[in-house]
Formats: structure tokens, sequence, C-alpha cells
């Protein structure tokens, strides 16, 4: 049998240096004394017989052997923890965790109250929602860092084949204008697609994920999207709602950001002659991980409210239910 080199709590000592750019942030975060820290990298480098760090910088920076130590050293806690959650899953579905993961629109709007339910039902489990793009929310569940996602984003093909990808529901993006716009006059708002061209626009900037799918669902339902007269870019859908409501041009939304201001009457929605842009949510899983029970139950028990609380998006795509979700234990 194989003698293992290091030990977990190097491992997370030598992932709290990577994240925190130097020994006495990493210190700082897990609560130990610098000193200590630095002892364990130099024991773990003799047991390793390799340098993990270069030190002639100001930051702490991984030398080749440091990032594949660390590349591993994830999977291996991630694995830790998932044995963890397993463990307490044998007897009941009280305490333990559930890792939520989420693309910026639907993890701002959405999860948070799917969430809620999930917690009023199930208040014992702590439930951690992470937010982020879909690319990176991808990743992390095929790596195991997180129990589930919904996510609005192109799923990246690489990681296609490690995940369960099942289509949610549909997300309609609304073009809305300022309650006040001349457009907004009209007793039944619909203007065509030239009309739209005519429009400023106020959008996300061009690198923004979000930016490239809303580009690509506008192409596909008939938009040239290069055509939009762009006024101004934002870097958060708070800010182009409320830019719209100043009077500063025209977006397109998602249904599940604008719910409360379309209400209120602070925002007005304008249909386009033809055009129904939607773009289509996914629920994301690893098959090749275990399941928790609390996973299989927010799978089983609150995804499904979605048309209740969401009635102005579409349901499920061809309206059935949600199949590929896993099963309680």
């Amino acid at each position: 049998m194989i003698d293992i080199p290091f030990t977990l709590d190097q491992l997370r000592i030598l992932k709290a240096i990577a994240a925190e750019g130097s020994f006495k942030r990493a210190a700082d975060s897990l609560y130990v004394s610098q000193p200590a820290v630095s002892l364990q990298v130099q024991h773990l480098e003799r047991q390793l017989n390799v340098p993990l760090f270069d030190r002639g910088g100001r930051r702490a920076q991984l030398t080749e052997a440091g990032r594949l130590l660390l590349e591993y050293g994830d999977r291996i806690l991630n694995l830790c923890q998932e044995t963890c959650r397993a463990i307490d899953d044998l007897q009941h579905l009280h305490g333990g965790s559930l890792l939520v993961g989420a693309s910026q629109t639907t993890g701002t709007y959405l999860m948070p109250r799917l969430i809620g339910v999930f917690r009023r039902r199930y208040p014992d489990v702590a439930v951690q929602l992470h937010v982020h793009s879909t690319r990176r929310t991808a990743w992390s569940v095929a790596n195991g860092a997180i129990d589930l996602a919904i996510v609005g984003g192109e799923i990246p093909p690489d990681l296609q084949s490690e995940l369960k990808v099942v289509p949610y529901a549909e997300d309609e993006l609304a073009l809305v204008v300022p309650a006040n716009h001349v457009l907004a006059a009209n007793s039944s708002p619909a203007i065509t697609v030239d009309t739209l061209y005519l429009l400023q626009f106020i959008v996300l900037d061009a690198q923004s994920t979000i930016r490239k799918t809303i580009d690509r669902v506008l192409e596909r339902s008939g938009v040239d999207a290069r055509k939009l007269n762009i006024e101004m870019e934002l870097n958060s859908i708070e800010a182009i709602k409320n830019a719209v409501q100043a009077g500063l041009g025209a977006a397109f939304l998602s249904v599940t950001a604008i719910e409360k201001e379309l209400l209120a009457g602070s925002l007005c929605r304008l249909e386009i002659e033809g055009v129904t842009i939607r773009r289509t949510l996914h629920y994301l899983t690893n098959p090749h991980r275990y399941c928790s029970k609390a996973a299989a139950a927010f799978a089983q028990e609150i995804l499904p409210l979605f048309r209740d609380m969401f009635p102005n998006m579409g349901a499920p795509l061809g309206d059935r239910p949600m199949v590929g979700l896993p099963s309680p234990l």
C-alpha cells in the first residue's frame, strides 16, 4: 500500500493559500497562526520533494507541481464532503447541506424563491446558493463542488458528457421601455422589427455571458442583434432596469427580473409582431456522483412548483413532467 505523503489539513492549507494569495491571509481564514501554515507547507514540500510555491514575488504563486496538487486536492476535498453528506443521509433528512448553483439572472430572481420554499419544508438543511456564469456553474456541478444547478446559458460542449442536462422551462425575454415612453401609450403596444431597430438600447457589456446568450436567442427569433442601436452598456440587470425606468432607453430582460416593475407600472412591456423571444433554462446534475436526499427532495418537490410561482414564464418544455431527476434514496 502506497504511503500518502499529504494530509487533508495540508490540502486545505494549500487551497487557502492559493485562494488568498498569501500565507498570512490563509492563516487568518483558517484561524491558525502563520508559522503553523508555513510549517505545514514545508513538511508537505519535504514529503513530496518538490517546491509548491514560488516565493520570489509578493504574492504566493503556485509552481507547476503546486497547481497539479491543488487540482487533485480540490477533487479529494470535494469527495470527502460528498462522503460526509452521504453518511448524514443514511438516517433522515435532518441537518446536512444542499449546495445549489445558478447562472446570473436565474440565481438572482428565480432560485431564491425556490430555496425559500425548500427551507420552509426542511428548515434544518443548510442551503448555499452559488451564482456564477453558466460555464463556471456547469463546471462546479461536474467536479462535485455543488449538487445541482439551473442555468440559462449554453452548456459548454466539453462538459456535456459529464452532466445530466434536463430542459427545465422556457424563460421569455421581454422588450421593456419606461412607462412614459411614446410607444407605451398604445392600448395594445406592439411594434415591428423595423421599429425595434430605431429604439435606443441599454444592454449588458459585450463580454457578458448573458449578453451573448440574449444575442443568440434574438438571432434565432429573427432579430439581427447587430442592428440594435446600443446606447449604453452596463454590468448588471438591476442597473439596466433602473436605467430604463429613468428613460434612458429600452432593454430585453427576463420576465422573472421585471415582475415587480410591471405590476407597479414603472416599466411597460412591448410586443414585437411575429416574434416571441425565449431561451431554455436547464437543470444540471452529475449522474456520476452521489445524490443526497436534500438534492433529491429539492428536485422532486420544489422544482415542479415552478409554474405556480412563475406564471409568466413558459412551462417545462412540452408541458411534460421533468424527466431524469434523481429520486429520493
